[in-house]
């Protein structure tokens, strides 16, 4: 009797085994979040040190998403050749070694190529992480746990926000080095954590190992309360799956038209969340908007839309949701140009643009994967994330100096970009909902 590994996952349903890899993943993601955001919350810092400009500051910005652009395109197609479990272990640990030794950074330049080394480990756990995530969830399940993952950005974000406002409290010298070591000390206990998750069973007996890929599956069950396979259950691929192209066949207006919403979602996440951080921790703000303090409630605003998004996925499905998170986007960019002069408006506005594109984030993570057969999966998530890397490498350098220029110009491009991934978004041609993966 033949039984896929998706009927096999329907069976254990989503239990403790789906909770305890979602606690592992999810605390290697706070972490992962808590290195990228730094970017915007160190600058001012790392400026005084060194005697630059925040913009020039800004820079470590732009090697590490360098370094995340490279990572994501390299790393997802060695896990998608050499397995996840053992990438994983081995980006987690990079990012462990380079964070930490950020710390000690004697000059500029040595900081500038520890963070590019950083952000290619990043670069390349994000990716793997959702696409291995994936692989261990029953399909009616998939999109709220995936959202879920994403969720723990929000809580990385809260973490450096409050390290950072620790650090202001405190007056310390060098401060930036402290806020590096908290965004370190995670991923260093997390590279243990790590070890407790076995190789994706989809990727095993894709790779031939089905022996191996039964021991899992029986793991699974056995943790989530359910019988083990019985003898006479052999596991099988669903059909043929020779390794593909994201851009070849079928695959090719989806990944066209996802990685164009990435690259313009990333651009307008990343230069909002650079400069605004650097602009409220000099004391310039906005009026009474101003300072760390009030980071930690923008922070705070992006749980209830990962929140959202969970619930949005499997109750209204993937598509409208992101096309409906991606609108309020920019809908909040639209509000921020409107309502300068009115500190209250201006906060709110603020606070919807964190909402609404933590949102679209944890509808596009969902989303993403789902679209990619297993032999391309980690490849389509790798390159989604080379582009969002992209665009996180022009936000600190190129658009940091267009809101330098003109704050409102820069916001205007953001609502425009929002607003036309929006509505790609509606022309995605498949809907993932409740679908098995391939």
């Amino acid at each position: 009797m033949g039984l896929t590994i998706e009927k096999a996952l329907d069976r254990a349903g989503a239990g403790m085994f789906q909770r305890r890899l979602i606690g592992i993943f999810g605390f290697v993601w706070a972490a992962d979040a808590m290195q990228v955001l730094a970017v915007g919350f160190t600058a001012p810092l790392i400026a005084v040190t060194f005697g630059l400009s925040v913009p020039e500051a800004l820079q470590t910005g732009t090697l590490f998403f360098l370094g995340m652009l490279i990572g994501a395109a390299l790393f997802g197609r060695l896990a998608d050749r050499f397995g996840r479990r053992r990438i994983l272990i081995l980006t987690v640990s990079s990012d462990a070694v380079f964070g930490l030794a950020s710390v000690f950074a004697p000059d500029f330049i040595s900081l500038l190529a520890l963070r590019f080394l950083t952000g290619m480990a990043v670069g390349g756990t994000l990716p793997v992480d959702y696409a291995m995530m994936a692989e261990f969830l029953p399909a009616k399940n998939r999109g709220r746990w995936l959202v879920a993952l994403e969720g723990f950005w929000s809580v990385g974000t809260v973490a450096v926000a409050l390290a950072a406002w620790a650090v202001s409290i405190a007056v310390v010298e060098d401060g930036w080095r402290f806020i590096f070591a908290a965004t370190a000390l995670p991923a260093i206990f997390g590279l243990g954590l790590r070890f407790l998750v076995p190789e994706s069973p989809m990727f095993l007996l894709k790779t031939g190992r089905v022996e191996e890929a039964r021991a899992v599956v029986d793991e699974i069950l056995a943790d989530n309360g359910r019988q083990p396979l019985r003898p006479y259950e052999k596991l099988v691929l669903p059909e043929p799956a020779p390794r593909i192209s994201i851009f070849s066949g079928p695959l090719r207006r989806r990944t066209a038209t996802m990685l164009t919403i990435w690259f313009l979602v990333s651009v307008s996440y990343y230069g909002i969340f650079t400069w605004l951080p650097a602009r409220l921790a000099t004391g310039e703000g906005f009026g009474f908007v101003r300072g760390y303090g009030f980071l930690v409630l923008v922070a705070l605003a992006q749980v209830p839309g990962y929140v959202l998004a969970a619930y949005g996925v499997e109750k209204w499905g993937r598509r409208p949701t992101l096309a409906g998170f991606l609108a309020a986007s920019a809908l909040g960019c639209l509000l921020f140009i409107l309502t300068t002069a009115t500190p209250v408006l201006l906060a709110a506005s603020i606070m919807l643009m964190s909402f609404a594109l933590l949102g679209s984030w944890g509808a596009l993570y969902a989303y993403t994967p789902e679209l990619y057969p297993t032999t391309a999966r980690a490849t389509g998530m790798g390159a989604a994330g080379a582009v969002a890397r992209l665009g996180g490498l022009l936000a600190p350098s190129v658009f940091s100096l267009v809101a330098a220029q003109n704050l409102s110009l820069a916001i205007a491009l953001f609502a425009c970009f929002l607003a036309a991934s929006a509505v790609i978004a509606l022309f995605i041609g498949v809907e993932t909902r409740e679908q098995a993966l391939t």
